[in-house]
């Protein structure tokens, strides 16, 4: 995930951290199964908090695939995820549950994914940590409706949503899922997406009503962060990370 917001992955992590930092950003979404001593060495230097870790294996090693050793390995990928977000301090792991695709139909993709999901919660209890669901145009629950019996079905109090506010748009409003998931939002994904031109905009160039979004949020309750992972290669420089961080701060008073 560090490739986000347009920093290469040839900047060390303590540079990339320290850019963030300067731009006015007070966290950062690593990715699992990194270098746990390098993140928490460029942690300690410049003060960010590390307040969720995303899976690192979900696509290449889906928990819907037919094959049980790659569930396998992808189940002991998660279990990753959650010891690295154990030693950070974070308090979820982003999870893409499976992907719909070829043979892998929708219904099997909901019953292999929640399977081997519960097989975890005993180890994301016992941690601390939750695992947080994620859609990303994986085919696979596009609606509100489905996202709330997903988690109805895992009925688990450590098992809740990565909501990403860009990918919902492509199905309904976002405003309209909020309600539904209500409580069970664990984080953010802050995204703009245009229906014309997808998510290469800027805040406020897109498709997303900001003031729908935040007032539904406020309606729910939802005080946790709000990650992104946008707009690309054009934020690199310290200058643009800087103009980008202010126009996250309008997206928050929206």
């Amino acid at each position: 995930m560090f490739g986000t917001l347009g920093i290469p992955n040839s900047v060390s992590v303590l540079d990339r951290f320290k850019l963030l930092k300067e731009a006015g950003f007070e966290g950062v979404e690593p990715g699992s199964h990194m270098d746990q001593d390098e993140i928490l060495r460029a942690r300690d230097a410049t003060g960010l908090v590390l307040p969720s870790v995303c899976c690192s294996t979900h696509w290449d090693k889906p928990l819907s695939d037919p094959d049980p050793e790659v569930r396998e390995k992808g189940l002991e990928g998660l279990r990753q995820a959650l010891r690295d977000a154990k030693r950070y301090g974070a308090t979820s792991v982003l999870l893409v549950p499976g992907v719909v695709k070829g043979p892998v139909t929708y219904d099997d993709c909901w019953t292999r994914s929640i399977t081997e999901i519960r097989k975890v919660i005993p180890m994301a209890e016992d941690l601390g940590v939750k695992i947080a669901i994620e859609d990303v145009w994986n085919n696979f629950i596009t609606t509100p409706a489905q996202a709330g019996a997903y988690l109805d079905a895992i009925n688990s109090p450590f098992v809740g949503w990565h909501f990403d506010i860009g990918n919902m748009i492509k199905y309904s409003p976002p405003e309209t899922w909020i309600p539904v998931l209500g409580k069970r939002i664990l984080k953010l994904h802050l995204k703009e997406y245009s229906k014309a031109k997808g998510f290469g905009v800027e805040f406020f160039q897109g498709d997303n009503n900001w003031p729908a979004i935040m007032k539904a949020l406020d309606d729910v309750g939802y005080h946790g962060w709000g990650i992104t992972e946008q707009p690309g290669e054009q934020t690199a420089t310290a200058e643009r990370l800087k103009h980008f961080s202010e126009l996250l701060d309008r997206v928050f008073a929206s």
